[in-house]
């Protein structure tokens, strides 16, 4: 449904997005993933037909989205980073007004009014003004906005930040069951939760994209998994003080807290012994050690080390 070869972005001679390929399935839900500033927000407005790349090329259901970006705009539906909608119409008129941009009419135009205010609960707020609107529900009217006029793609720019997490469930549980319909998802998300959801995930950093692929494959990539090192997760009480006593100990790689455990990358001749006689000097005795996987937060972890290594190594441009 969507693909990119070679997408690439320039602003004088700054290059914001750098020979960047990748594909969509249509019915799956994409997670696009990198530190601000990475071009994440570039790539979208290109592949909304709202920015010509300076080079490469993008379609979206084999329509090249910078040749006939008046076609792609009756596929897709987009939800910026930012509350984009008018604050000072009530939820009914904001729906009656975006469904009429979009060329609806009459009984058309009040069908789908009623399958949107269905869909995302939005019954007890008609007749309230946007800007009173809490975070969440804020965010299901710019969804409904975004779907008035079914749209086969929709690009969700960072859709959960700053709502609350009963929220953030609600409006991936509006995701799922679009996805179970055929619609295809573009999200950019700084939630590592939220990546796990995602069918595929892609990592952009530095305008470059580091890798893409299902979640569970990404885990087993041999970055993420050194040879000769092992993830453990270590609980015991008193994380903060355990984690300032190994970050000292040889054959540790990394260490952060996850609640009240520890997750380790440890070298194999680092044995639970002497993490056990580490810990038991500061005066934690009880400790619970078990194998454990890496998450997604270390895969891109380790992926962003290896990038500034390599960037690291380069010569620098005379």
């Amino acid at each position: 449904m969507i693909r990119c070869e070679a997408l690439t972005k320039r602003f004088g001679g700054f290059t914001a997005v750098d020979h960047v390929s990748f594909s969509v399935p249509a019915g799956s839900i994409f997670g696009f993933l990198g530190p601000n500033g990475s071009g994440k927000s570039t790539v979208i407005r290109m592949l909304c037909g709202l920015l010509d790349p300076t080079s490469g090329r993008s379609t979206i259901d084999g329509i090249d989205t910078a040749r006939e970006s008046a076609r792609i705009k009756s596929l897709i539906g987009y939800m910026s980073q930012k509350f984009s909608l008018y604050d000072e119409l009530t939820v009914h008129e904001n729906l009656q007004f975006y469904g009429r941009l979009y060329g609806l009419s009459g009984t058309a135009l009040q069908t789908r009014y009623r399958e949107l205010v269905s869909l995302t609960h939005l019954e007890p707020y008609l007749n309230r003004r946007a800007a009173l609107l809490s975070g969440g529900w804020r965010q299901r009217l710019a969804m409904a906005c975004a779907l008035v006029h079914r749209p086969r793609v929709l690009f969700l720019d960072e859709p959960t930040a700053g709502i609350d997490p009963v929220a953030r469930r609600e409006l991936w549980d509006l995701l799922f069951t679009f996805a179970s319909q055929g619609m295809t998802l573009f999200v950019t998300t700084h939630y590592m939760d939220e990546a796990e959801r995602c069918s595929e995930v892609g990592y952009i950093y530095l305008s470059k994209l580091v890798v893409c692929g299902e979640p569970d494959h990404l885990k087993e990539l041999p970055v993420v998994n050194p040879p000769g090192t092992r993830r453990i997760e270590l609980i015991c009480p008193h994380a903060t003080t355990a984690l300032q006593t190994l970050r000292g100990l040889e054959g540790l790689r990394s260490a952060t807290i996850f609640g009240q455990s520890l997750h380790l990358l440890v070298e194999a001749r680092l044995d639970e012994a002497k993490l056990r006689e580490a810990l038991a000097r500061v005066g934690i005795p009880s400790v619970e050690i078990r194998p454990t996987t890496p998450s997604l937060e270390d895969v891109f972890v380790a992926l962003t080390a290896e990038r500034e290594a390599q960037l690291a190594s380069q010569p620098a441009a005379s």
